[in-house]
This record gives structure tokens, sequence and C-alpha cells, in this order.
């Protein structure tokens, strides 16, 4: 079994990075945009709802920071386990990385039936909590009590998706979420529209797109393809191994969950210095900034299970390699972004509205926003390399001082240092950046070299 894994997953050690690079960040990259896309198309659907589609969707955007939440969950096993079964492969140990993927497969059920209760019980509550008014919180309701039920299948596409990434199998990850997707995109008009379900049919598509995607992922996982495999006599939860994978895990969970945090504060302060203008400037910019940020979280994920796996082998030389080629990436790409938008902002604001109001408001604020996009890379690709050589206290410190430490209480701070109070706002982002970049880096130079000296231990 351990010489049939090698032959799978040793090409990790021995092509050139470059290609694999790019070989593996690009499936993960189409597969982030067809993961927006995914949700872009959910919301067009629910828009054009004969009567009502307006406020229909206004009441599904309100359950996003709860979606997102749901998510981060699933972050905070697979981004936790999945790089400790690449350097327990890059180790030759076939049976260690089988046990970490089945442990984390367990985990994910038990943490999905917990999310399943919590939402159902609580969901109108956390909906009313984030925003949802009385002429919302009917669809809001109606579209999390059902999305609620579907949990277990949201966590385990997400989750076990990451463990066939990590095995170097980008495109076959990309067609998990492909899957999911295409199913999505034919669903949606025939619940919606062919069986008036409305919001209730939106996210009965959901979640029945997802099972298909969580079937596909468990046959791969289960069958002869993969170089790992979830094993019966490994299901049983082990503190060491659970501990460890969530304590990786934990700086890509704050990463995601707090983005719910951030908006609603971001909002808040808006609405208070710049009015309903601001406000709408910021679902734009938030926008305009997560798509652009799709190829850097690609690239990060096709460059982990290359650094992992050579971790895991003791290939300190494959593993500098790779992030130096990471890191000028990533930065090559953030800076061309910066000067885009630098350059054109208000054509990426006009992606996503047509008034000529909002856009010329939002044009100014982009450049603004998006002033420190030019160095963003080298965050990028710092905290996925802590991530990939499992240096879990790092990653968490570089994710919590970016957004708690400083982008938070900057947000607040700012508009009262500066004239204008809503650029005060807005000026939180690239400030943040500045210091948040120049610390990981910082913290990166000494913690690398750490870690490349150091016995490696994917338990």
């Amino acid at each position: 079994m351990e010489q049939k894994t090698e032959q799978k997953s040793e090409f990790l050690g021995t092509e050139p990075i470059g290609k694999l690079l790019w070989k593996l960040s690009l499936p993960a990259i189409v597969a982030q945009i067809i993961n927006l896309l995914y949700n872009m198309v959910d919301r067009i659907y629910i828009g054009h709802i004969p009567g009502d589609g307006a406020l229909a969707l206004t009441g599904v955007g309100v359950c996003m920071p709860v979606i997102m939440i749901v998510s981060a969950f699933a972050a905070l096993v697979s981004n936790g386990s999945a790089p400790r079964a690449s350097m327990a492969l890059g180790k030759g140990d076939t049976d260690g990385a089988e046990k970490i993927l089945s442990n984390s497969f367990s985990l994910q059920l038990l943490i999905s039936l917990a999310l399943t209760v919590i939402l159902l019980l609580f969901h109108r509550s956390f909906l009313l909590m984030f925003g949802a008014s009385e002429n919302t919180i009917g669809y809001s309701s109606a579209y999390m009590g059902i999305y609620a039920l579907g949990t277990v299948f949201v966590q385990l596409t997400l989750g076990m998706n990451a463990f066939i990434t990590a095995q170097g199998f980008a495109g076959t990850g990309m067609l998990s979420v492909l899957i999911g997707a295409v199913c999505n995109i034919i669903l949606d008009p025939v619940l919606i529209y062919g069986f008036h379900l409305g919001v209730r049919g939106a996210a009965l598509a959901t979640i029945l797109s997802q099972a298909v995607s969580t079937v596909w992922v468990l046959r791969f996982l289960t069958g002869k393809k993969s170089s790992i495999r979830i094993r019966k006599e490994y299901l049983k939860l082990e503190k060491e191994s659970v501990t460890a994978s969530v304590t990786l895990g934990l700086a890509p969970f704050i990463m995601q969950a707090s983005e719910s945090i951030i908006i609603v504060c971001f909002n808040s302060s808006l609405l208070k210095y710049g009015g309903d203008m601001a406000v709408g400037a910021m679902t734009i910019l938030s926008s305009a900034m997560q798509f652009s940020m799709l190829p850097l979280q690609g690239l990060g994920q096709g460059a982990q299970p290359i650094s992992s796996f050579n971790f895991g082998a003791g290939n300190v030389a494959r593993v500098k390699k790779t992030f130096r080629l990471l890191l000028i990436s990533t930065l090559s790409y953030s800076a061309v972004m910066w000067a885009l938008i630098m350059l054109f902002p208000q054509a990426f604001a006009m992606i996503f509205s047509s008034d000529p109001g909002l856009i010329s408001f939002t044009g100014w604020a982009l450049r603004i926003y998006c002033g420190a996009m030019c160095v963003f890379g080298a965050q990028i690709a710092c905290q996925m390399t802590f991530i990939s050589v499992g240096n879990a206290k790092a990653s968490i410190m570089v994710a919590v001082m970016r957004k708690f430490i400083l982008l938070l209480p900057l947000i607040y701070i700012l508009p009262h240092l500066v004239e204008n109070k809503t650029m005060g706002v807005y000026l939180a982002e690239p400030v943040a950046d500045v210091i948040a970049v120049t610390f990981t880096v910082i913290l990166f130079y000494f913690q690398f070299r750490k870690s490349m000296n150091r016995p490696v231990s994917a338990e």
C-alpha cells in the first residue's frame, strides 16, 4: 500500500516546481471563481422572482454572514488536517495520513450535527442580529431553515475536498466544485420558478447540489485513485490528532469567520458617516476585493501540497524554492491588480452597478480601500506557507493581528483622525494591510528559518 501511495504522490517531490505550481494552482483558481459564480447565480435567480424579488434577495443576503461562519467551520478542520496529511505522505507514512483523513471525516460529521441543531433552533435570532427586518425576516428564515438541513453536505464537500487537492489532484478537486455549481444552476430555476418554491427552492437547490458534490468527493476518497482513503479502523477520534488539526486550522477559521464581523462593523460606521451611498459602495468594494483576491488564494492552495509534501520528506531546498516562487507570483499579481484598480476604478464599479452616482462614489472609494493591495501578495504567501509547514502559532498570530488587533479598531479610530470621516473608515483597510504585511514578513523571516531546521511532525 505504501509503495503505491508513494508512486501516486512522488511527483510532488520530483517535478519542476514552476510546472507543479501552475498545474495545481490553475484548477484551484478556477474552483474559487466557480464557487463565487455559484453564489452570484443563486442571487440572480432569487432577485428575479416575480413580485417580491428585491425583498427576497435582501433577505437571502442577510443569510450570508451565517453561511460564511458555517464554511469557516469546514476550514477549521480541513485547512488544518490536509497539510498534515501531505506532510505524512512526504514522510512515506500512509497510515498516518489515512488516520488524519479519517479523523477529519468524523470530526466534520460531529461539527455538522452540532451546527444543524443550532441553526434549526436559533437561525431566526441570528438573522435578526445580522440585520434582517420585519420585511425580510420571512425570506431569510425560509432560506436558512432549509439550508440548515444540508449543513452536513456543505461541511463534507468543503472539508473533504481539501484532501483531494492536498494529494496533488487539483483537477479532481476543481471538478468537485464544478459538479455542484452545474447542478445548482440547473436546479435553481426548476425549483424556484417551476415548483414555485421561491427562496426555499433556492436553498433546496443549494443543498441538493452540495449533496451530489459530497457523493463525488467521498467516492474518490474511498476509491482506488486516491493515494489515501477513509478507513473504518481510523474513524475513532484521537485527541492528539484532532487538537493538532484544529490548532493549525484556527488561522483560516479566524480569517473566514471574522469576515462577517468585519462587514457589520464597516457598514455600521459607514452608515453613520456616509449614509446609504457609502454602505452601497462598501458592498461593491468588498465584492471587487473578493473577486480580485481569488487568484491569490488559488496560488496559495496550489503551493500548499508541494510545500507540505516536501517539508514532510525533509526536502528543505524544494520548500524554500516553492515559497520564493509563490511570493514572486502573488506579489506580481497583486501589483498588477493594484495598478488596474488605481487606473480604472470606475470600470470595476460598473461591473456591479449601473447607477451613475454610486459608480462615481465607488470609484473614489475603491482607490482608497485597495490602496495597499500591491503588497498583499506577501501576506498570502507567508500565511499559506506557515500553514503548509505546520506552524500553527504563527499562522494564528498573523490572522489575529490583521483582523482583530488592527482592522477592527482602525474602523472606529481613523474617522476621528481625518477630516473626511467616510474616507477614514475606508482607510482602515490599507492602513491595516501595510502594518500587517510588515509584521508578517518580519515574523516569517525568523519563523521560517526555525521551521526548516526542526524535525517534522505530522501528528
